[in-house]
């Protein structure tokens, strides 16, 4: 299982509300349409304006090429365009989770 964390910063002028609507009612929506995507959150981070980030997402997926031919979809070009207009990545991280972990 492969996680990928993006550290999202808000474009100025975007409030939290709108973006974190957006998260809920169009991304959080589309996620079962991704068959690569097993997990996707968005966490709040800071509400701060001149906070590094706002949000990071934890995206985890089976493998990168799966998600890559999902990222080609119209579906997936579609969030990015709606995202671009709100926020930006400024960081990202991925990795490969060291079986097998724990959960409570």
């Amino acid at each position: 299982m492969i996680t990928i964390v993006h550290k999202i910063r808000l474009k100025p002028g975007i409030d939290h509300e709108r973006f974190e609507r957006w998260v809920r009612e169009v991304d959080y929506a589309a996620c079962p349409d991704l068959p690569s995507a097993y997990a996707f959150a968005v966490h709040r981070a800071s509400t701060e304006p001149r906070a590094p980030f706002h949000y990071f997402e934890v995206i985890r997926i089976a493998n990168h090429e799966a998600f890559e031919r999902d990222m080609a979809t119209p579906l997936f070009q579609s969030l990015v365009a709606a995202f671009d207009q709100m926020a930006e990545v400024v960081e990202e991280i991925a990795g490969t989770k060291i079986e097998p972990g724990y959960t409570r």
